[in-house]
């Protein structure tokens, strides 16, 4: 109905939900606009009750056909304090993962080491010559925990040598699926499984609880669980499920953790006084776990989240805060650089943006990748030196524009290449780079043209600054964790008068607004535009917590804005249709040719007209679009 900008070259228009018609969830104790959030997401009343009662979780051992025989190998080699290689990766799910069964096979008597490849060195995954290194130190039992799927090589080399493999991974599986001695991965489960959606880390809390139960041990694995709450959140796995029951449980406790390494981050991030949410774990904890396997060797995690002593585990701690600044500082600078290099092309933006330094750091492009898509929403490749006239990418993209598939289509110019349909990555000669970008061009062209103009700001129900409070915020944590999957709800609320305007160190904006009787405090993170915020304004928002100084208050966490107009204009078959308030509760709709049609809101929040062309559905629906676009309706 209306475009906005926050100072990118891209504008945003707001699409607002649609209307609900009769509330589908009347009863269900949640207050109006999140019913009307949970409503329009599909949800019925038995899977909103679900969400908020987390039913009980069926046996591990029923879904994952192969667990029973990784246990019977893992509790003889428990028994027999042998020694098992924890093969990771060098994210913080596979760092995690790894960590996780560290801990508990140490402490059921089985002796496990850490083997995770190096991102620079070695690239993703078990590889032949960690599999030979390992045999060699006398190892015949690989447990693979983020990966090992797609290593091929890898596992012919661990057959070869008589060595026995137990894959946790949950990659895409090849067809058909690799042969090891236990294949636990979540398409082995049931179609409608609640484990469907686990991560790396989730594997190995089902391996890892299911051998300590199976031996009667489970305080063997009573950190289990809080290594699982920060690799899923870091991972950003769907919390449905078997994701959201354990988070659930564990987050009210993490914060209390007998993890060492946990209470050391948490208490270099001040956040070990009070329950953590996820948001915390994704903004303060995960980035200081991920910047080590991004910029130094992943064995400092493990190290840290394996340690007993509080005094290693700070220090230790201390070392990964060290490298996320580090983390930080490259992201910046690049991003400065990328920047700088699109300014100088001038306004005209290609449709991929595909930027190249031979000094930009491997191990941070993609974060700078995702930053610039968000801003230009559209695909963008980061290009690093990889030697020998070689190049490296990590590749980003908005929803709909598949990277997998573009770079199938451009295999030609690829020497390595892979990823899923939001980020990939792929090796190329920098001879072929250019006509690669041509290619990519196109194909970003073709799906440009298909996609409607500007950024979509979709927020999902109305509301008012004076229903944001205590009760609310307690309703609302009720429907927590969010995350992929269950995102947190967004909301607009119109209107809204601008008291002060504050920028804030970083780029951030921090507005007090006012709406009729009741104030807010807004803050917008990152914001691009330069100019002056209107006076009156319309909001997109999701609600949050502030902490500081020992204080908590509510404030909206401001993802978009636009000048507020007191009439709104909806289009329809090429038609525009002009909309106002003409009362508390009134509406008046007029056409092109002038024509006027008036309805008002009923108690139960349905839209009555007395005009019986209102009786025509179309105009109905007119009639409904009006009534959400002014406010009258959540």
């Amino acid at each position: 109905m209306a475009a906005a900008t926050q100072g990118s070259r891209h504008p945003q228009v707001w699409q607002l939900p649609p209307a609900c018609g009769e509330d589908p969830l009347a009863g269900v104790p949640l207050p109006l606009p999140l019913r009307a959030v949970l409503a329009r997401r599909g949800l019925n009343r038995a899977q909103v009750e679900e969400l908020l009662q987390m039913p009980p979780l069926p046996e591990a051992t029923e879904h994952f056909p192969q667990l029973a025989v990784a246990v019977r190998r893992l509790r003889r080699a428990c028994d027999g304090a042998e020694a098992v290689a924890i093969c990771g990766d060098y994210d913080a799910d596979g760092m995690t993962s790894t960590a996780l069964l560290i801990r508990a096979l140490r402490a059921l008597g089985a002796h496990p080491v850490a083997a995770i490849p190096s991102r620079m060195d070695d690239g993703y995954g078990l590889n032949p010559g960690m599999v030979e290194r390992l045999h060699g130190e006398g190892i015949r039992l690989l447990v693979t925990v983020d990966n090992g799927v797609s290593a091929t090589e890898a596992l012919m080399a661990a057959a070869q040598r008589g060595m026995e493999v137990i894959l946790t991974d949950h990659h895409t599986l090849p067809s058909p699926p690799p042969e090891a001695l236990a294949l636990i991965h979540p398409a082995t489960t049931p179609e409608a499984s609640p484990y469907r959606g686990l991560a790396g880390v989730g594997l190995a809390y089902v391996l890892g609880h299911a051998l300590a139960q199976a031996m009667g041990q489970l305080e063997a694995i009573e950190t289990a669980r809080d290594l699982f709450c920060v690799g899923t959140i870091a991972d950003m796995a769907p919390l449905t499920g078997a994701n959201r029951s354990w988070l659930r449980q564990g987050l009210a406790t993490l914060h209390r953790s007998r993890c060492e390494g946990l209470r050391a981050l948490q208490q270099l991030a001040g956040l070990e006084e009070t329950p953590l949410r996820a948001d915390a774990i994704g903004f303060q904890i995960a980035p200081r776990i991920n910047a080590v396997g991004r910029l130094g060797d992943p064995r400092l995690v493990v190290e840290l989240l394996t340690a007993d002593d509080p005094g290693e585990a700070i220090e230790l701690a201390r070392q990964c805060d060290a490298l996320n600044r580090q983390r930080r500082e490259l992201c910046d600078a690049i991003e400065a650089e990328a920047l700088a290099l699109l300014d100088a092309d001038g306004d005209s933006l290609a449709p991929f943006l595909l930027l190249a330094q031979g000094h930009w750091h491997h191990g941070v492009i993609g974060i700078v990748a995702s930053r610039l898509m968000e801003r230009f929403q559209r695909p963008v490749a980061l290009l690093a030196g990889e030697g020998e006239g070689r190049l490296r990418a990590s590749v980003r993209a908005p929803e709909g524009f598949a990277v997998d598939q573009a770079l199938t289509t451009c295999a030609e110019h690829l020497e390595r290449y892979g990823g899923h349909p939001a980020a990939g990555g792929f090796t190329v000669r920098a001879e072929a780079v250019h006509a690669l970008h041509d290619q990519l061009n196109g194909l970003a062209l073709a799906w440009q043209q298909s996609q409607p103009l500007g950024q979509p700001v979709r927020p999902e129900a109305l509301l008012t600054l004076d229903q944001i409070d205590r009760r609310f915020w307690q309703q609302l944590l009720a429907l927590e964790p969010f995350g992929v999957g269950h995102r947190s709800p967004v909301f607009w609320a119109r209107d809204c008068q601008v008291l002060e305007e504050r920028r804030l160190r970083g780029g951030h904006l921090r507005l007090s607004l006012r709406q009729g009787e009741a104030r807010c405090e807004g803050i917008a993170w990152r914001w691009e535009s330069p100019g002056p915020v209107p006076e009156r304004l319309d909001l997109a928002f999701r609600v949050g917590l502030n902490r500081w100084n020992g204080e908590e208050r509510l404030q909206l966490e401001i993802l978009a804005l636009r000048q507020h107009h007191p009439e709104i204009r909806l289009q329809r078959a090429k038609q525009t249709y002009v909309c106002r308030r003409c009362g508390e509760q009134q509406l008046e709709l007029r056409n092109p040719s002038g024509d006027r049609i008036h309805a008002h809101r009923l108690p139960n929040g349905a839209i009555r007209s007395d005009d019986c062309r209102a009786e025509h559905a179309y105009v109905a629906g007119l009639l409904q679009d009006a009534a959400i676009g002014l406010g009258l309706q959540p």
